[in-house]
């Protein structure tokens, strides 16, 4: 359709399509060096509402969550376990939610997903919570900026919320031959775009992509930051795939940035 190659990722980076695989391997070896790793905890009924909880040495000085992407209907949170070393060497714990993927499931419900995902692991670790997501990752941490969206003291909690490469206006995507899984409508589309949402948190937000992304997710990014007068980081040289991995530094911008406003 009309944007298919637009919001095409693999095919515009140098061997992309080795990435997901590589992932699986530095996640499953990160699984197995920690030895305070709680793996798939339900946070509900359904097969993937599990989400993993790797904790620090020590008391947790903070929880950081950390949702993939996917555009909704790929992945889960087993590729990306080894995301969570930088902020565990930094003392925080830090959970990874998997979620029903679309079709099975509209966005709409993917978001009330990660609410309660977020809403259960808050429950398992004190401190401030800082949100962090991927592309469609980025999209559902944003969402959690709704006002009502997540209990009132899990909201109190939030120190601050990075959507990376995020998906921020999703009227695009049904121009996309993706929307037979999404099945948005122009309602839920407006709906479920962050652009759009007028009462949200008092929370400081920082967008990042990476400045060799496509140009399609360099205006999303653009535009939340637009939208909602938050801080835009465009690191140079990262592109789509590559843009999350300085997660995995304690000492990386990234990290430092994301669990700066943790008092």
């Amino acid at each position: 359709m009309e944007l298919d190659d637009a919001y095409a990722n693999a095919v515009y980076i140098p061997e992309g399509e080795s990435y997901p695989p590589r992932w699986q391997v530095e996640a499953a070896a990160f699984r197995e060096g920690v030895p305070r790793a709680e793996l798939d905890l339900a946070y509900g009924p359904a097969p993937r509402q599990r989400l993993d909880l790797f904790r620090p040495e020590g008391a947790a000085r903070g929880l950081m969550v950390f949702v993939h992407g996917g555009f909704w209907r790929m992945l889960d949170k087993s590729y990306w376990s080894h995301l969570a070393a930088g902020a565990v060497a930094r003392g925080w714990a830090v959970a990874l939610p998997s979620y029903t993927l679309c079709p099975q499931a509209r966005i709409s419900e993917i978001t009330r997903e990660i609410a309660t995902a977020v809403s259960h692991a808050a429950g398992a670790v004190g401190g401030p919570i800082a949100l962090a997501g991927h592309s469609a990752g980025g999209h559902l941490v944003a969402r959690m900026l709704a006002k009502g969206m997540l209990p009132d003291a899990v909201a109190a909690r939030l120190s601050h919320v990075m959507p990376i490469s995020p998906l921020s206006d999703l009227r695009p995507l049904m121009r996309t031959s993706m929307n037979a899984d999404f099945k948005l409508d122009a309602a839920e589309a407006v709906a479920e775009s962050p652009i759009f949402m007028q009462e949200r948190l008092d929370c400081p937000v920082t967008v990042w992509v990476g400045g060799a992304e496509r140009p399609a997710f360099l205006d999303q990014a653009r535009w939340l930051s637009a939208a909602w007068g938050c801080a835009l980081l465009e690191d140079a040289g990262k592109h789509h795939f590559d843009v999350v991995e300085p997660l995995v530094e304690a000492e990386s911008e990234m990290l430092a940035s994301l669990l700066a406003f943790a008092g």
